[in-house]
């Protein structure tokens, strides 16, 4: 029996794709983490959270592990609101959805304005998780490259004109990480962000504005895109995962009512009721800046401890970016497919993400990594860019 034959077509296209993580390698016991996009272990407030989980039972008993849960989840929703607000976006509650993490949010967004006719512009590279749930609903990517300053607007206007002229179908959406981009690290400026907004309008797309790393800037506060959006085009997906706690999944959608009342049709009671009941009493019992003030210290400490390390250990032909928040280092390696050299790297102790897999097409990723600050400490982390030092050393000394 083919049990195969049951899937309609839309899913059967999508399962040749690889599978989800597929990119993922076994990492050794004691191998320094330069791959792991998520926060240090220390970095979690664990205590904190078991206080929050304690007061939340003590004060409602059962009701937290119902299916429509604890009246504390409700008033997360006020409490993103607030938080969203002090950023310059302000939404009502018809205008927020709250989602299992910013991967739901994603696919949320997917599921609702793809199909397999649908055009979707990404950024080139981007985070590949985003690319893994987009070819689940359509393969019409069109990759638009990034520099030091994110997003190239002028290549992206240069290819929608192009497109228009030659009567080719237009992106229903495009997706961006504007600020302290995964794998990147870079952030786009005013500038090009209002440029983003214009073309939205030229040439009639939404803006799907991926946010997870926002608040962890190492200088100024950067502006959302949402923040400059009076027609209402940009779609934003936060999380609470890169500063508090991934496992909790707590992420959101703001945007256009419409748009966010058809995600919420389709996620239906997909929630976590006991997670977001017990994060909002951890935000109710947290001075919540003070805490985004000491995560920007402690990656600021980190990033500027594995840029010093770059430029001791690796060879000079080597380049990358300088973030100006977030987790992320991307790494050019000229001449070198940091994909063959991944093996070696784990064998000696130290892990990377090699770069073909942030892009549609995987060739064009060969020669780059993303490295991340945020899990390991200084220590390990000078350790782990002495060893991929070594590793590299002869690609580019004779």
């Amino acid at each position: 029996m083919n049990h195969t034959s049951f899937f309609p077509k839309n899913i059967q296209v999508a399962l040749k794709n690889d599978p989800p993580g597929a990119w993922m390698p076994v990492l050794p016991k004691e191998c320094i983490r330069l791959s792991s996009g998520y926060p240090a272990p220390e970095l979690v407030p664990s205590k904190q959270m078991k206080a929050a989980v304690g007061s939340l039972i003590e004060e409602e008993q059962d009701l937290p592990f119902h299916y429509l849960g604890s009246s504390r989840a409700a008033s997360l929703q006020q409490q993103i609101q607030s938080r969203l607000e002090k950023r310059g976006i302000r939404v009502s509650e018809g205008e927020l959805l709250i989602t299992s993490g910013a991967c739901q949010a994603i696919d949320l967004i997917a599921r609702t304005l793809l199909d397999e006719e649908a055009v979707v512009a990404v950024e080139s590279p981007t985070y590949m998780e985003a690319l893994e749930m987009f070819k689940n609903y359509t393969n019409k990517i069109i990759a638009i490259p990034i520099d030091e300053y994110g997003l190239k607007t002028d290549k992206l206007e240069m290819v929608l004109e192009e497109r228009k002229r030659n009567d080719l179908p237009l992106p229903r959406f495009l997706y961006t990480i504007p600020s302290f981009h995964n794998p990147t690290g870079t952030t786009m400026p005013f500038e090009r962000r209002k440029h983003l907004l214009e073309l939205s309008v030229k040439y009639d797309f939404l803006v799907v504005e991926d946010d997870a790393y926002g608040e962890l800037s190492f200088n100024d506060s950067v502006v959302p895109c949402k923040a400059i959006d009076p027609e209402e085009r940009v779609l934003h997906v936060g999380s609470l995962s890169k500063v508090v706690a991934p496992g909790m999944r707590i992420g959101w959608i703001a945007g256009n009512k419409e748009l966010i009342s058809a995600c919420k049709w389709f996620k239906k009671d997909l929630n976590h009721p006991f997670s977001q009941a017990t994060m909002a009493i951890f935000l109710e019992e947290i001075q919540f800046e003070e805490r985004i003030n000491w995560l920007r210290e402690m990656y600021q400490n980190r990033c500027n401890t594995m840029l010093k390390a770059l430029e001791q250990f690796l060879p000079s032909s080597i380049t990358w970016y300088v973030p100006q928040g977030g987790y992320f280092v991307w790494v050019k390696t000229p001449g070198v497919d940091t994909s063959r050299l991944l093996e070696q790297a784990l064998a000696m102790g130290v892990s990377y993400v090699p770069g073909k897999y942030f892009f549609s097409n995987q060739e064009d990723g060969t020669e780059f990594l993303r490295l991340s600050f945020s899990y390991s400490d200084e220590e390990d982390i000078v350790d782990g860019i002495r060893k991929l030092g070594e590793l590299f050393a002869p690609y580019y000394n004779g």
